[in-house]
This record gives C-alpha cells, structure tokens and sequence, in this order.
C-alpha cells in the first residue's frame, strides 16, 4: 500500500449490477486514493431496474470478515451500508465494539439503509430497534434520507413529517439523540428555491456556498446556456457537541443516474474522515463528488443507473465542465478571490457611476487613462498570437487586436462627445497606475506559460463585463439605486452590458475554460494562474482609484 494511502473498510450488501453496495463503495475508495477493504453482510440479485431477491450471510461469518479485515490492516475509516437483519446488526455492533475498546475507535459512518430506491425492503423491520439501539452510538455520522429519518423519528416518538428545510434541521436535532455524534440528513426529496435559501438566517444555522453560484459572478450566469437553477437540494448537517446546523445546498439534477447516491456518499464520507478531516469538510468534499458523479454520467441499464464514480479518477485542481457549471477555472478564479474581485466590480467609482453622480472629472481622467491602455491590451494581445503554435488561436488572438484597433476608434469618438480631442488623447501622459498596469500585461507575456497572460487578459475582459451586468442587473430591481435612463454615463453601462461585449466575454470564458480543460494545471501552476488574476484585480482596482483620486 502506498505511503498516505488510508485503508476504508465498508460493510454492506453486494449488488450483483455494480452500482450500490460494495461495488460503489470500492469505486468510491479507488476514486479518492484509498484502499478498499470489504465485509458482505448479504447478496443481491438486483439491476438499475430493481432488487429481485437478497440472500443474507450469516452473522458469524460477517463479524468472522470484519475480525479477518481489522486484524491485519490498518483501517483509518469505516462505513455501514445495508445490514440485513437484527442478527447482522448485532454481529457487527458486537464486534466493531470489542474492536474500538481494545484499539482504539475508529470513524464509522453508518448509512441506515433500509428500502431500496424501488420500494424493495432491504431491512427487516424488527432490526430498525436494534440498528439505533447497538449501531448508532458507535457511528460519528448517521446518513438517513428523508424517508429513512421519517422512520426512525416515528420508532422513537418524535415528530416525524419532513416536509421543509426547517423541519430537516429539526428532525436532524431529534436523529442526534439516538447514540451518533452527528447526522447528515440527505435532502434529494426536498427542493427549496434560491431565494428561500436565502431566507435561511440563524446563528446557530450555516450556509455552504460551494454549489451556489450567485455572488458576484453575473457574467457566469448569463453566460450559461442551463441560465442556471432556482430549485436546490439540500442536506443539513447536525454536529451534536456544537450544537449547530450547516446546510450543504446544491442544484437540483434531473438525472435518472442515481443508483447507490446514498452508498456513496456514505463510502465518499468514510474516505474523507479517514484522513483525519472535520466533520463539516468531509461533508462538503463527499457531497460535491457525489453531486459531479451524478451529473457526470453516462447511462447505463433501463432503470435507474449508478453514478459516475470515477469522474475525480485523473486528479485535478478544477472541477469538471458540466451543464450546471461550465466555467469551473473562472468560478474557482472568482471564489478564491472573492475579497478583491468584490472591491474591483463594485468599486465606489462603479457605484457612482451607477448613480450618475460620479464626478466629471474623474471619468474623463478614466476615458484618457483608458485610451492608453487599450495600447498594452492590443500588444499583450499580439504578444498571445506569437506565443500560440497553431493557426486557430492565432486567428483568434489577431481578430482581438483587431477589434481593439476598431474599438480604439469608437474610444476617440466617445471622447469626443465629452470635449476630448484626438490631440488632447494622445498627449496626455500616462498615469503611473496606467504604466504599472500596462508593464504587467508586457512582462507576463513575455514570460512561460500562455495561461498566465491568458489570465491577465481575462481579468480585465470579464471584470467589465461583470460591473456591466451588475449595473444592469441592479437598474432592473423595484426602487434601484442605479440611474439608468437620464444617466450621463447611460452610454458606458450600455456598452459594457450590451451583446458585443457580451459576446467578448462568452468567447473569453470559453478560452480560459477549453484551454484549462485541454492541459489542466498542476498545483504549482494554478498557483501561478491565481496569483496572476489576483495582481491583475488589484491592478484594475488602483485604476479606479487613480480615476477617483484624478492622479
């Protein structure tokens, strides 16, 4: 085994299809760079159609697995899937406890599985007692979904009908008295919308945006052909020794890809507590890689099919391109410079300038500034065509300083209509904010890699594109604070939100995105990318700043 490999143990039933039961959970531990060890608590004879028989293994022989298994290898984590009957239940508890007092407990997820997708009873109803009663006290997280935790709340005299994302952080609560030091309430039967979410506020509440893509990022939303969901899933974590809830929200899919989500989800928890993560990043890490090997999936039988297992197989900094986000770099660009992308699109400039009541003077200080710079933009440009080995790239490089030369020309005749010459253009001098900026575009093209004159580029082309939207956004909300008709700068907000620039940024985003998809970075090399973009934001706030300070 390899050094930081971890050893999972799942104990569960065998799909004879392959895609829930040990079959998945193995996928699952493959897929994460963990090894895979097994104890088969029952056989299935079971498609994505449906289960046709189960033949339960006899409880000595699972625990005589069990003991075979922690005997020899060091397993970090573990993870329970369908249990059969009390006697199963009672060989497992039996000897996983013999197990953690004499060395030491190990992380048990323990995923209370009891009907089948189809309606098929995977639990014999008299061991539902006995799974609370001997399973869940030695599990750091039960995994129930809606269904499961309607039963389990009804068995023990609790208000039971989830119905609502309220009623899920509250029936989570009530699972946490059963014995576990933690539930994660699967919420794939309940949907909320955008805006209900963003009515959940609480102190004792969190909200995990990593599926939420609604910050900031307009550009990524009108630009996406899906134009994004207003339905969401949500599973609710309740970690009982701090008393709080977090929700774990992402888009709803429409996929019949879903056989063994619960499986693995549980088998993709296992992994992540078993190097040794918290409970809240083993849930955001699990559920995502379940959520992408969902919406990865090809389709496999006539019924419901199993997920994608292996989309995380070739390891990778970036998420996958999906339907549901096809600007991973650009998302993952936004969100780990969230701080300083906010204070670049949103900037006071921008916001006066939304108002109509920024000061003349500092937008035609910006205009002049601007004019120059589009200089360093059309060579950095250039400096992209030398630096790409084939004709398609090339082309595409050379029709953008083309269309600068073009919009160059559009440039002098805006600053015409504010009493700006062609004269007064060309001798102006430049600000040292403007120099600073157009030396960075220079050097990093004249550097390595492509992607990180490529990122500069991009900064600027959808940071306008983005205040663009923004502001037009903003104009379309009852009471704005944007002025739009009557506004001095209508024509600037037009522009950058209008469908050329649009279309600018659209082909920007598919450049960035197809280019990273193509040759996808190493650790070291995204880095360098981030750390690029986060220069290039600095570098477009100081240019407002230099507008609104005239320096």
């Amino acid at each position: 085994m390899a050094k930081g490999t971890p050893a999972i143990l799942t104990i569960a039933g065998s799909d004879s299809s392959g895609g829930a039961g040990i079959q998945a959970d193995l996928r699952t531990f493959a897929a994460l760079g963990c090894y895979g060890a097994s104890a088969i608590t029952a056989l299935t004879a079971q498609n994505t159609i449906g289960v046709q028989a189960v033949h339960g293994i006899p409880p000595d022989f699972v625990s005589q697995q069990i003991t075979s298994v922690l005997s020899d290898i060091d397993v970090r984590g573990m993870k329970t899937g369908m249990l059969f009957d009390s006697g199963v239940i009672h060989a497992v508890a039996s000897t996983l406890k013999e197990h953690f007092s004499n060395n030491g407990v190990i992380p048990l997820v323990c995923d209370p599985v009891s009907v089948s997708t189809s309606g098929h009873t995977l639990l014999h109803p008299d061991a539902i007692d006995t799974m609370m009663d001997e399973m869940f006290p030695l599990a750091c997280l039960i995994t129930p979904n809606k269904f499961e935790a309607e039963l389990l709340l009804r068995k023990r005299g609790f208000p039971s009908t989830i119905n609502t994302v309220q009623d899920m952080v509250t029936a989570a609560q009530n699972l946490s008295t059963l014995g576990s030091n933690a539930v994660l309430l699967k919420g794939g039967h309940i949907s909320i919308s955008r805006e209900e979410l963003r009515g959940v506020v609480s102190p004792d509440i969190e909200v995990n945006r990593d599926f939420i893509f609604d910050q900031n990022i307009e550009i990524l939303q009108a630009h996406n052909s899906e134009k994004g969901t207003n339905e969401f899933v949500v599973d609710v974590l309740f970690i009982k020794s701090e008393g709080k809830a977090i929700l774990y929200p992402r888009p709803r899919l429409v996929s019949s890809n879903t056989h063994g989500t619960g499986c693995t989800l549980s088998a993709a928890l296992a992994c992540v507590l078993g190097r040794k993560a918290t409970l809240a990043e083993a849930t955001a890490q699990a559920t995502s890689y379940t959520h992408l090997g969902i919406e990865t999936a090809s389709p496999i039988g006539q019924g419901f099919g199993p997920l994608n297992h292996l989309h995380s197989i070739t390891k990778s900094l970036i998420a996958p391109r999906t339907k549901g986000n096809p600007f991973p770099l650009t998302y993952s660009l936004i969100r780990n410079t969230s701080d300083k992308w906010t204070k670049y699109v949103q900037h006071e400039f921008v916001i006066q300038l939304g108002k109509g009541t920024l000061e003349r003077s500092s937008f035609l200080h910006f205009i002049k500034q601007d004019y120059h710079y589009l200089k360093y933009y059309a060579r950095a440009h250039a400096l992209l065509a030398a630096k790409s080995d084939n004709f398609a790239p090339i082309l595409a490089a050379t029709r953008i300083v083309l269309h600068i030369a073009k919009e160059s020309s559009m440039h002098t005749s805006y600053c015409a209509q504010w009493g700006i010459t062609q004269e007064e253009l060309e001798s102006t001098p430049e600000s040292s904010t403007t120099t600073a900026y157009g030396a960075f575009l220079l050097d990093t093209g004249l550097q390595g890699d492509t992607m990180r004159l490529v990122m500069v580029l991009a900064a600027c082309l959808l940071g306008y594109g983005e205040v663009g939207l923004w502001l037009k956004s903003q104009a379309q909300k009852p009471d704005s604070w944007v002025v739009w008709e009557g506004n001095p700068y209508l024509k600037w907000m037009e522009d950058y939100s209008g469908e050329d620039f649009q279309n600018a940024v659209k082909v920007g985003l598919e450049t960035i995105e197809s280019r990273a998809a193509a040759d996808p970075p190493s650790a070291s090399r995204y880095a360098e990318w981030l750390a690029v973009w986060e220069r290039c934001t600095d570098l477009e706030k100081s240019f407002w700043d230099m507008a609104m300070n005239l320096s």
